[in-house]
């Protein structure tokens, strides 16, 4: 009987401890992005060498920018806390360069005075040429009008944390790199559900303390 009573302290401690435990970060798989990152050097939005000196103190970094670029990888992409600001960077070009009509809206809107006047433009130097020259040209990603309204909808629920301005309007780099990460989850056949609990967990690794602590940010959304 003392071993049963023993047996059942124990668990309630473990389970107890179990709340105090900080468990490391999932990974956000399932993204398979074949060529991509050849066709955005092709392009220009992307200057191989200028993005590739981002990681030159870096080896582990390095050798992964340089198989997104020039790699076909036909595996599944795993982002991790340790890759996501690579990810940030590469998605940030993507959802820059490819033609989407969300890009022509909040952001074209001439009461901000033009899309060149935000951060995810202003601040992309790492195209040949202007971002300017590649915003929306590009057709890296070509979704169904059905997909193209899940991109829409759930783009308008995804806010950076203490800002509130969605991805739909995505004025600086985090907003820019979602809408991109949203295409392509979207062309690979995800559902809003999927969409949205990646999106989270995306956003959790670029702001991992606002997501630790949401009382800390007064923003809604």
């Amino acid at each position: 009987m003392k071993n049963k009573y023993l047996s059942i302290i124990l668990l309630g401690l473990i389970i107890f401890g179990l709340g105090s435990i900080t468990l490391p970060p999932p990974e956000v798989k399932g993204m398979t992005l074949w060529d991509l990152g050849r066709r955005m050097v092709e392009s220009g939005v992307i200057d191989r060498e200028k993005f590739l000196a981002l990681y030159n103190r870096n080896p582990k970094l390095r050798k992964e920018a340089e198989q997104l670029l020039d790699g076909d990888n036909k595996e599944p992409f795993e982002i991790t806390s340790e890759n996501s600001g690579l990810m940030l960077n590469y998605l940030w070009a993507l959802g820059l360069g490819n033609k989407n009509p969300i890009l022509e809206m909040e952001m074209m809107d001439p009461r901000y005075g033009g899309a060149q006047n935000f951060a995810s433009t202003g601040g992309w130097t790492l195209a040949k040429g202007s971002a300017m020259e590649h915003y929306g040209m590009h057709q890296f990603i070509t979704l169904t009008g059905e997909k193209q309204a899940l991109v829409d909808k759930v783009s308008r629920t995804i806010f950076r944390p203490c800002c509130k301005n969605s991805a739909h309007f995505p004025d600086c780099n985090h907003g820019m790199a979602m809408l991109g990460y949203l295409e392509l989850l979207a062309s690979s056949g995800a559902d809003e559900k999927a969409m949205t609990e990646k999106a989270h967990l995306l956003n959790s690794y670029w702001f991992p303390d606002v997501y630790k602590n949401p009382q800390s940010c007064s923003a809604t959304g």
